[in-house]
């Protein structure tokens, strides 16, 4: 089964809200770093693509907090400053429920959406703090599905977003090793 990249979390947040390349690019800068048109374009490629270039976590948080600074404006107080040297499925999550302002339940509805079931006890695991003995990794399905029911969200007459689900054993996505 192939891996959910930064990459495949970039291509489809531009898909689900018709992002232009330049855009991203402004989004980018926003969250902090400085890209040009073109490193984002090889960075949106795939990766049998000559050219393409993978996605550092460094890039994807600046993505993403441009995508929270664009759609809900700067936070009134202090910003919390997390490292950037890596990302997780869990991150990637919680940024994507901040820039879109979702509760709980409106994860849950986006999940049904894409045929995937999950109780609001299970929501909440993703979001706790790592050390927390509810806490449940996100695994790439769970997120590659997300992401399709954004899609579906913003895009309801397109049929598939770029990245297509597949079936795990696992239906979390967890990986086992």
């Amino acid at each position: 089964m192939n891996r959910m990249t930064n990459n495949d979390v970039m291509k489809s947040v531009r898909y689900t809200l018709e992002i232009k390349n330049q855009d991203v690019v402004q989004m980018i800068k926003e969250g902090g770093l400085e890209l040009s048109v073109l490193e984002v374009v090889d960075i949106l490629k795939y990766e049998e693509n000559e050219g393409f270039v993978e996605c550092p976590a460094e890039t994807i948080h600046a993505f993403l907090d441009g995508l929270i600074l664009q759609r809900r404006g700067p936070s009134d107080g202090p910003a919390k400053k997390f490292s950037t040297a890596m990302i997780n499925n869990n991150m990637v999550l919680r940024k994507l429920r901040i820039a879109f302002e979702m509760k709980d339940t409106d994860m849950i509805a986006t999940m049904k959406s894409v045929g995937f079931s999950v109780s609001k006890g299970e929501m909440s695991a993703l979001f706790r703090a790592p050390t927390h003995k509810h806490f449940m990794p996100c695994g790439d399905q769970f997120l590659r599905n997300f992401l399709k029911g954004l899609a579906r969200k913003f895009r309801p007459d397109e049929e598939h977003s770029p990245i297509e689900p597949r079936t795990p054993p696992d239906p979390w996505g967890n990986s086992n090793g």
